[in-house]
């Protein structure tokens, strides 16, 4: 009987239970504040925040997430992330499955979308714009600790 070495995770700073703890806050004031706190718009130096509704892959359920995104023109860039913790997240696998969403803007606005994953120079574009926002979050140094590279998300307008 043969074995399968498994690929060592990454090694995290913050904990993964950290990390679950500060998600759940970030909805939990969302609901509490009836949608008042939780998201913000998009700057040229700040990472803005959506609500991202998605359809699960498995339970055909509404989903939603929120995450961080930049702005494109029209669309909104997000990087696929899990924190820095492996499974690429739920949200990036439903939409993989069913790319129709529903974005939930700062401005109490929502944005039906297709999302696409960015490639080649398009990605390379975005992932840089991205490390110009300035956070810690997106950092090759940090993008290094995952064990597959973070797909870039474009949510394009959709129209019907």
């Amino acid at each position: 009987m043969t074995t399968e070495a498994r690929p060592r995770q990454p090694r995290q700073e913050i904990p993964a239970w950290l990390i679950r703890t500060i998600w759940k806050t970030h909805r939990f004031i969302y609901r509490l504040s009836g949608g008042r706190v939780g998201l913000r718009t998009a700057t040229s130096s700040r990472w803005g925040m959506i609500r991202l509704h998605t359809t699960g892959r498995k339970s055909g359920m509404e989903r939603v997430a929120i995450v961080g995104f930049i702005e494109d023109g029209a669309n909104l860039v997000t990087p696929a992330m899990n924190g820095w913790l492996e499974p690429e997240p739920a949200w990036w696998l439903n939409l993989q499955a069913n790319p129709d969403a529903m974005a939930e803007l700062p401005d109490g606005t929502t944005r039906r979308v297709t999302a696409r994953r960015a490639v080649g120079d398009e990605r390379q574009r975005l992932w840089q714009r991205l490390i110009e926002v300035g956070t810690a979050a997106f950092t090759d140094e940090n993008a290094a600790k995952r064990s597959v590279e973070t797909a870039i998300v474009i949510l394009e307008p959709r129209m019907s």
